[in-house]
């Protein structure tokens, strides 16, 4: 595992660690976090039994209070799961993701994936164009999952509970579960340090 306790986000008010190794990666002037990831990498541990994997990239930072975290994702997909991903980490066995994802019918969609010993997979809606707002909310007992088209109107998407916690990291990955490798770009990096007052409507 690839560590360095000096990654910062300056939206960020911790700094960042990796859980797992990027192929590449980069913050440019204007606080872009791109993420490359290798090929075939992902987080899915499969209920089924056939697939558990935890090599998929991703930069995470602990939070100990209700805030969310929000980003305008890009993603460079081009193979089947392909994706740019917010994160919330527990443990091995207790993390979700929030993912704009490419789909077996060739869409990019938004795709929720909770994991609690195995995985539970949700496809949700397909989204039109290469970029879409994510948001992450982190609550006193429970996490919510919010996607919006404009950055002001939020869908939910997926309210859950991962169980009891001693440690949550939340932050940022790309995956490439069947392809050669994935960029994923997060701009307009938000943290926003209060508790997600509404969480049908989102606001």
């Amino acid at each position: 595992m690839l560590q360095d306790p000096h990654i910062t986000i300056p939206a960020l008010p911790k700094p960042l660690r990796w859980q797992g190794v990027p192929q590449n990666w980069s913050v440019d002037s204007d606080s872009n976090l791109s993420i490359t990831a290798s090929r075939k990498t992902d987080w899915f541990l499969d209920p089924g039994g056939s697939v558990n994997v935890l090599n998929a990239p991703a930069l995470l930072a602990t939070v100990d209070q209700p805030c969310m975290l929000k980003a305008l994702v890009t993603s460079d997909a081009a193979a089947m799961f392909d994706a740019a991903v917010l994160t919330v980490y527990q443990a091995a066995d207790q993390w979700a993701k929030l993912c704009f994802e490419l789909s077996p019918q060739g869409q990019l969609m938004i795709v929720s994936v909770v994991t609690k010993g195995t995985s539970d997979d949700c496809n949700s809606i397909p989204i039109s164009g290469s970029s879409v707002y994510l948001r992450l909310s982190v609550l006193e007992q429970a996490y919510a999952f919010h996607y919006s088209l404009d950055g002001r109107l939020w869908n939910m998407v997926r309210y859950f509970t991962l169980g009891e916690h001693q440690r949550v990291e939340i932050g940022f990955l790309s995956q490439s579960p069947t392809g050669e490798g994935c960029t994923s770009v997060f701009s307009e990096i938000a943290f926003i340090p209060e508790k997600l007052s509404d969480i049908r409507s989102g606001v």
